[in-house]
């Protein structure tokens, strides 16, 4: 299982670092490994969270997400994302702002950090709506029940989370983005921007995944031969409801990849400000994201322990708050990294505690079953 579902990023792990030591020598090899575990030790909750949306895809989808999303997420999120930025922020062309990454890295390091405000709102917001969805969320099960009892009932009301969060947004641009780190100056305006940004692609993104979720759920109820329903693919309706839900949860994952993958490319400029070597190290690193989702899902680790998915959101709470505290202040990435690593950690052993309790053992060959025709 471990072989089979890590293969790919070990070979990966073996042939980057071995390029990385012809191309810079032993310091960029160390450098290229640095990133990696930093990429890591940042994205672990990340891994949690896609396992969750990732088994309710079928197997093409998953694969989908390993190839393609694989790609997005490393020359996308890692090469092409800050070159963006900076095109954006200096206003330059793409050629020139490449000119600027390869030629002249301190201003490219410099313009990138210029962006972080922006950026920073628009990640902060959006995983704070993924937080407070859930949160707010009847649930059958409960890590934390003296705060998620309550926050179930306040759920009722549809439009909380966006409040809340449309009130964090505004309190954000009223204290931390009124002087923003590195001598930005007042960023109140770029930081509300951002934040809607922010908010209404997670709405649009997730509503509209939801909504075909949801409606396939009914498909499936209505159906009063569930058995039966792969014979029907010649009917277009079925196949094209069941590909567009896939299909928008697939970019449903990829707008929560990007919003997590902020902190680890911002983070990596204090290590080294080469794209190439930045490129090469955090893409390592989400390989074994990727495969860690996979991982967890063929095991039916979320099945068997039932709090992952709580420590998981929480750490995204977490994060959320991080990210938005960050548009002034500087906090060091081994507490962003520690922080959900914990978080995931105590709801493992609660989960641990409530199967040894309840006589569980965790036992996943049912869920196993489930994903045995996935990727």
């Amino acid at each position: 299982m471990i072989l089979k579902t890590f293969g790919w990023s070990f070979a990966i792990t073996v042939a980057g670092l071995a390029l990385a030591g012809v191309l810079w020598g032993w310091q960029g090899l160390a450098i290229v490994g640095i990133l990696s575990i930093l990429e890591i030790s940042l994205s672990f909750d990340n891994a949690v969270i896609n396992a969750g949306i990732l088994r309710k895809m079928n197997a093409f989808w998953q694969k989908i997400f390993l190839t393609v999303g694989i790609l997005i997420a490393v020359f996308g999120m890692r090469v092409v994302f800050p070159v963006v930025i900076v095109a954006i922020t200096a206003k330059l062309g793409p050629i020139e702002a490449v000119n600027l990454a390869i030629n002249d890295k301190a201003q490219y390091e410099e313009l990138v950090t210029s962006a972080h405000p922006a950026i920073a709102a628009f990640g902060g917001v959006f995983l704070l709506m993924i937080f407070l969805d859930f949160i707010f969320e009847e649930r059958d099960y409960k890590w934390l029940s003296w705060i998620e009892k309550p926050m179930a009932k306040l759920g009722k009301l549809d439009t909380l989370s966006v409040i809340i969060t449309l009130v964090v947004l505004m309190v954000s641009a009223m204290t931390v983005a009124t002087d923003a780190a590195h001598g930005a100056g007042d960023k109140s305006a770029t930081v509300l921007l951002s934040g809607v940004a922010g908010l209404i692609t997670y709405l649009v993104v997730a509503g509209i995944s939801g909504y075909f979720e949801d409606k396939l759920e009914d498909e499936d109820e209505e159906s009063e031969e569930p058995a039966a329903a792969p014979a029907k693919k010649g009917n277009g309706a079925v196949v094209g409801l069941a590909g567009k839900a896939a299909f928008f949860m697939f970019l449903y994952l990829e707008v929560i990849d990007a919003s997590f993958s902020f902190d680890g490319v911002i983070s990596a400029f204090a290590i080294t400000n080469d794209i190439f070597e930045m490129a090469l190290g955090l893409g390592i690193g989400a390989m074994y994201i990727r495969s860690l989702t996979v991982y967890l899902v063929r095991k039916g680790t979320l099945d068997d322990y039932v709090y992952l998915e709580h420590g998981a959101h929480y750490a995204i709470g977490a994060l959320a708050v991080i990210l938005l505290v960050t548009i002034k202040y500087e906090i060091p990435e081994v507490i962003t990294g520690l922080v959900g690593v914990a978080l995931i950690g105590l709801s493992f052993a609660s989960s641990v505690i409530r199967n040894r309790r309840e006589g569980k053992p965790g036992d996943s060959s049912g869920a196993q079953s489930e994903v045995a025709s996935g990727v």
